[in-house]
């Protein structure tokens, strides 16, 4: 039987990735640090996924098994898999990629001539390449030419809204309906597996970016803006008009560069902007802004949801009042709870707000960006709540 290794055992994991591998005939082999969740799998060898929306279904998965990704197993593991997956968050890759290339190594030392493909299934642009330019850090020349020639790394969009909703049992996971996972066609190293809910496309940037300014951009905005709001939820966040209005609009804007960059058609992407807006209004995800709006450093850096739509509707003369203020709310996040969060708002005592930003960002000072972000910064509060 085909086996995967889906690296990450967390919600998204179990409720997307290991979901599909599992629905396409796959022993999914889930690898995870936390001894709780890998020995309630090899316990159960099942879980279930709460289809909550419109229509509210249940999915059972099954044939599945865990190990410890810090233990020598998981290396037979990624000696026998036929695909790898990651879900464990873009900063965390770092640290599995020698467990990666210890796993490619011992492939090498068997002589085996099968291609393994792995794809880094992370809210990140070009995920799987960052990882590969870890993993070949561990590995020697041989070794390289070995990865070269048998192990591909596809980059990869994902898009499922799957939040932290507790259950009696902890493998239980709540999701929304729609799912979307496109991955670069021609990155493939042999036979592209038949993955079912796996979209295969050739430009994939264009997917990455439309998924990053419309459901990262909105979401984190409405989290930003419902934090400052006393909202928990982010159904609770966009259901308050003045929020839905001011989200609505920066997605539009964001949207106005992606239909200049790629060519989109303007029709479609406002009614894939409002598909965005109706999954957020979901009363039975739940989803915590706390969660959504969790580390906000990363996604103030200039690749990310915030910043990188706004440089690139700068480039493009586009309006973006409504995506300064979405920034301006992030840097007002304060979550004793998020050491970014803290992090953030020391830099910004220490340095100002254009100081602060200029250091995440990595841009000028005097940048026109950062003046108008300080402008909007000081003016969330009384926009938001007057």
């Amino acid at each position: 039987m085909k086996k995967a290794i889906q690296f990450g055992a967390g919600n998204i994991g179990r409720g997307f990735i290991g979901a599909l591998l599992s629905k396409s005939g796959y022993h999914v082999v889930f690898a995870d640090v936390n001894e709780s969740i890998i020995n309630k799998i090899n316990e159960d060898k099942q879980y279930t996924i709460n289809i909550m929306d419109i229509q509210c279904t249940e999915e059972k998965i099954n044939n599945i098994s865990g190990v410890l990704s810090n233990s020598k197993s998981i290396l037979n593991e990624i000696k026998e898999a036929d695909i790898i997956t990651t879900a464990v968050g873009p900063l965390i890759l770092p640290r599995i990629a020698e467990t990666i290339a210890n796993g490619i190594k011992l492939r090498r030392e068997n002589n085996m001539q099968e291609y393994l493909n792995i794809i880094a299934c992370e809210n990140a642009v070009k995920a799987s390449s960052q990882l590969r330019d870890e993993v070949i850090k561990y590995l020697n020349e041989k070794e390289l030419e070995y990865l070269e020639k048998y192990i591909g790394f596809p980059n990869c969009s994902v898009d499922r809204i799957v939040p932290p909703v507790k259950s009696e049992n902890i493998l239980d996971v709540v999701v929304e309906s729609f799912h979307e996972w496109n991955v670069e066609k021609n990155a493939f190293k042999g036979e592209i597996p038949n993955i079912e809910g796996m979209n295969l496309v050739d430009n994939l940037v264009a997917y990455i970016e439309r998924k990053l300014f419309t459901l990262n951009t909105g979401h984190a905005i409405t989290a930003y803006f419902g934090y400052l709001k006393g909202y928990r939820t982010i159904d609770e966040s966009i259901n308050d008009e003045k929020i839905y209005n001011f989200v609505r609009k920066a997605m539009i804007e964001s949207g106005e560069a992606l239909i200049a960059k790629y060519g989109f058609d303007r029709e479609s992407h406002i009614k894939y902007i409002d598909k965005i807006i109706g999954r957020f209004k979901n009363p039975y995800l739940k989803d915590d802004v706390a969660r959504v709006g969790r580390e906000p450093l990363r996604k103030l850096n200039k690749n990310d949801r915030l910043i990188k739509p706004l440089i690139t509707a700068k480039g493009y003369n586009i309006d973006s009042e409504n995506l300064l203020l979405g920034v301006g709310a992030a840097m007002h996040y304060k979550n004793d709870e998020d050491e970014q969060s803290r992090q953030l708002q020391n830099l910004i005592k220490s340095k100002g707000v254009k100081g602060s930003l200029s250091e995440i960002a990595k841009l000028p000072e005097d940048s026109e960006i950062l003046i108008k972000i300080e402008h909007y910064y000081n003016q969330v509060r009384r926009l938001i709540e007057g």
